[in-house]
């Protein structure tokens, strides 16, 4: 049976916790890796009654989107809402692990799911990460060196590449040096030319480390003089967050809107803009994203499609001209909630995998509200 480590694991390969927010709080945030899960449920945010179809469904791990204690928690009693919804699950023993913004935009993730559903072709990210500034460390080092210097570069932090640490490049080759009167050289001897056996050891190291690393290597390293070289390397695009693409077709932003509506189920859509306006490049953020709306300007987005944004962001996309389409944050990320349970089915078949069905939207439209009533 696999273990909560294991899916911890398996949902890092999928979603990458470096590639969350950096106010998030992502990845296993409750409960033993070590148990074992035969039970898996899925949500997008655990509320007291969703924590409490997870203990009697006898789920052993809660995926849970939003993550739990997300703004620190002071109390955990059966008076608050966190306590009513975290203290059952410890006492089941209930895992729980979030994604959130690194499930958000990770290749196959809410936003790529938002625009497969609606049709949004080639989308490329709106907000491209750039990789942080890496540069190259080359050191040339006797065979008695090498272990020691590599774990002493290791433990700074160098060599890291993706979800790989601990990443080098090692070459053996010769090495010459011609030692004047005033070195003492640790091999060979000065005033001749010396040949000697080496290694080119290559690891990348972030640039703010370039100056420790440099210094921590002359500290290990038994060269009087070592030889080494650092090369800064150009930083590269992978991923980001948001998406932007285009619909087959032109179409109006009321029938986009009616599109979104129908695809996500959403309760109601509110738009900013004319619904006569034809659009046709679209912005996609998940959630609650009025932030990116001076991405999707600069993009020249048509429309800016997310779940919810503040009165004052509504004005700044008129005053734009850039649509907006709104139709709740529920409604935009839900749905990936339930594609991600039908995936740890697929992918664990010896698994119990569902999205919960207790939950629900808390934002009603009036209308859906007085059908309720009656």
């Amino acid at each position: 049976m696999p273990t909560v480590a294991e899916f911890a694991a398996y949902l890092e390969r999928f979603a990458p916790c470096g590639t969350a927010a950096d106010w998030d709080n992502v990845g296993l945030l409750l409960g033993d890796p070590a148990s074992p899960v035969a039970r898996v449920m899925t949500c997008l945010t655990l509320t007291p009654d969703v924590a409490e179809e997870a203990v009697r469904e006898g789920a052993n791990l809660v995926v849970s989107h939003h993550p739990i204690l997300f703004r620190g928690a002071k109390k955990l009693t059966p008076n608050t809402p966190d306590g009513q919804a975290v203290r059952p699950l410890a006492r089941a023993g209930v895992a729980v692990y979030s994604p959130h913004t690194a499930f958000d935009n990770c290749a196959g993730g809410i936003n790529d799911m938002l625009c497969a559903r609606l049709g949004i072709a080639d989308a490329v990210p709106l907000r491209p990460r750039e990789s942080r500034r890496q540069c190259k460390l080359v050191v040339y080092v006797p065979d008695a060196d090498l272990s020691k210097l590599s774990d002493t570069l290791f433990a700074m932090g160098a060599g890291v590449i993706g979800q790989y640490r601990e990443c080098s490049f090692r070459l053996a080759g010769t090495g010459t040096f011609y030692g004047t009167d005033s070195t003492n050289p640790v091999v060979g001897q000065k005033g001749r030319r010396e040949e000697v056996a080496e290694w080119r050891l290559e690891v990348v190291v972030p640039e703010a480390l370039v100056s420790s690393a440099v210094a921590a290597m002359r500290k290990v390293h038994s060269y009087e003089e070592p030889a080494f070289d650092v090369y800064p390397l150009k930083p590269n695009t992978s991923g980001g967050e948001g998406r932007i693409g285009s619909l087959e077709a032109d179409t109006t932003l009321g029938e986009l809107a009616r599109r979104v509506k129908t695809a996500l189920s959403a309760n109601a859509v509110q738009i900013v803009g004319d619904a006569n306006r034809p659009v046709r490049t679209v912005a996609v953020a998940c959630g609650a994203a009025g932030e990116f709306l001076t991405d999707a300007t600069k993009r020249g987005a048509d429309v800016f499609l997310t779940g919810e944004v503040r009165f004052h962001d509504a004005l700044a996309s008129r005053g734009a001209n850039v649509a907006l389409i709104l139709p709740g944050h529920y409604a935009t990320e839900r749905p990936a909630v339930e594609d991600l349970a039908a995936k740890l089915a697929a992918d664990w078949p010896t698994v119990t995998a569902w999205a919960s069905r207790a939950e629900r939207d808390p934002l009603e439209s009036a209308e859906f509200g007085a059908r309720n009533a009656e």
